[in-house]
């Protein structure tokens, strides 16, 4: 069973934890950790924008990403979503196996 951490950017964070609690309820991540305050310089319809943002690492399985993709694009404010998903090549075993038992059980 493969874990991964799913990074998502936000316009605030309220909104990634109103989010990241949707997705821990529906047991999809086993948990969210917020970076409330992160500036974002990136080009947007051809125009360099410097915008203040909030960012989420969640800890899920990697079957577990596109309902989580498909949930962020639902759910988010934005045009495009900045949704990255990384594999995690080593964990320490109490917390991988945590991940798994909070991310077994689909309600």
């Amino acid at each position: 069973m493969t874990l991964v951490s799913v990074s998502i950017t936000g316009p605030s964070p309220d909104w990634l934890a109103e989010h990241t609690r949707s997705l821990v309820d529906a047991n999809l991540v086993a948990c969210g950790n917020i970076i409330p305050a992160i500036r974002s310089i990136y080009r947007w319809e051809g125009n360099v924008e410097d915008d203040a943002e909030a960012y989420v690492v969640l800890h899920t399985r990697k079957e577990h990403v596109p309902e989580i993709i498909e949930r962020t694009n639902e759910a988010h404010p934005y045009d495009t979503v900045q949704i990255l998903a990384t594999e995690i090549v080593d964990a320490d075993p109490d917390y991988r196996q945590w991940v798994l038992d909070s991310t077994g059980t689909r309600s």
